[in-house]
């Protein structure tokens, strides 16, 4: 098979305009350090990023809204420093101020814009950069920067949509755990001092209830702490290649929950990939770039399987079979754009049957889960309940024989 390197002009001008700058592509320049990494350099890398992230965090809905507003700006005719000018001093986030700020002094320093967003890469990631880097390469910044808002837009959207699908349990569950400690460490051992002054034998489940509130009562701030570590050790793994691997593949498989992830990462691979090669983007950098951005370890392989078929020739629809973790649907649509010379709107069309996908998902689970976690939270604690007051049952054999 002959290799789709999706050619077009903005394309060859970005491989032409790097190859003079640097000899090698300045999106792709992470292959610069190629080099077999040991298990702490990849750990250290990515315990790093996570802390720079954490610091310099900007909301999502700042994002949009900066890139919608420069897009808006810089087609009203704007210089760009002053653009940003105008928008640092509007926008209310401190961070993301600060670096507004320091972007627009580069940028009257004499830096280009991707440069200057490059050095903040907490707040901006790759394919920002990315495609700021094409649009520039291009002379289309004004529209790369409108498909860009488009896209965090979107991508904000079904974030929040698959977040209230998940939160809803996890808020549940808190509740019922908050719930279950207070009758642990106040309620059972009430109970259980006064069975004790009866002289009631308990039954088995309820010793058992009375064995697990002691515990907790008696080493409660440990307990926490335990619970503290052990999701702190989680994190430190996950933050791991193999560690990730393992966590971000029990989540594809979780039930309901995992199909809502995998349509999810579907919709954003589709559409993130056809932005990139519709922009001019090369097709390998774009691969990488999608690497860095999908957010699962184990399409992370995937996609770094279908790159080196990619590398050996061939097109993008056939490297991804092979990668063995694509859909059929996201597979024919792209070989078709393939083939017509459309791949970036068939792309597009994938992610939008996928988006779909995902709201219909989120619908039926919000319908669903809520009479769902009311039953088990109210079961949990019926059962909690019952076994706290099941030896009442034999108060009257208690008091006899007390008697």
């Amino acid at each position: 098979m002959a290799e789709n390197k999706v050619s077009t002009p903005a394309a060859e001008e970005i491989a032409r305009k790097n190859g003079k700058k640097s000899g090698l592509s300045g999106i792709d320049k992470q292959k610069k350090d190629e080099r077999p990494k040991q298990w702490g350099d990849d750990f250290i890398e990515e315990l790093s990023l996570s802390l720079t992230k954490m610091r310099s965090r900007v909301p999502l809905k700042n994002l949009v809204f900066f890139t919608r507003q420069l897009s808006t700006m810089f087609a009203a005719g704007l210089t760009l420093e002053k653009s940003l000018n105008n928008l640092a001093n509007e926008e209310k986030h401190t961070k993301f101020k600060k670096v507004l700020q320091k972007v627009a002094n580069d940028i009257r320093k004499g830096s280009n814009l991707s440069d200057a967003l490059d050095r903040h890469p907490g707040v901006f990631n790759s394919l920002y950069i990315a495609l700021v880097k094409a649009g520039e390469l291009s002379g289309s910044l004004q529209t790369i920067l409108d498909q860009l808002a488009t896209y965090l837009e979107n991508t904000h959207e079904t974030n929040q949509k698959v977040k209230s699908a998940l939160y809803y349990p996890i808020i549940v569950f808190g509740f019922l755990i908050v719930v279950i400690l207070v009758m642990l460490v106040f309620i059972v051992p009430k109970f259980s001092d006064v069975y004790t002054q009866l002289g009631a034998k308990l039954p088995g489940p309820t010793q058992a209830l009375v064995h697990i509130s002691n515990l907790v009562t008696d080493h409660f701030v440990a307990a926490i702490g335990m619970v503290f570590l052990a999701v702190l050790i989680l994190w430190m793994i996950r933050l791991t290649r193999r560690g990730g691997y393992a966590v971000d593949g029990f989540l594809l498989k979780f039930p309901v929950f995992g199909t809502l992830i995998t349509y999810s990462i579907y919709q954003k691979f589709s559409k993130t990939l056809g932005i990139l090669l519709g922009a001019g983007v090369p097709v390998i950098p774009s691969m990488h770039l999608m690497r860095r951005i999908v957010g699962n370890r184990v399409y992370e392989k995937a996609i770094g399987i279908a790159t080196e078929f990619i590398r050996d020739g061939y097109n993008i629809s056939a490297a991804l079979r092979h990668a063995e973790k694509f859909p059929a649907i996201m597979l024919q649509l792209t070989s078709t754009g393939e083939e017509t010379g459309e791949i970036d709107s068939l792309l597009d069309k994938s992610a939008d049957f996928y988006g779909k996908q995902v709201d219909s998902m989120v619908s039926r689970m919000t319908s669903l889960i809520e009479p769902l976690m009311i039953m088990f939270v109210g079961g949990m604690i019926l059962v909690i309940l019952v076994v706290t007051y099941l030896p009442i049952f034999y108060i009257g054999q208690a008091m006899r024989s007390g008697m």
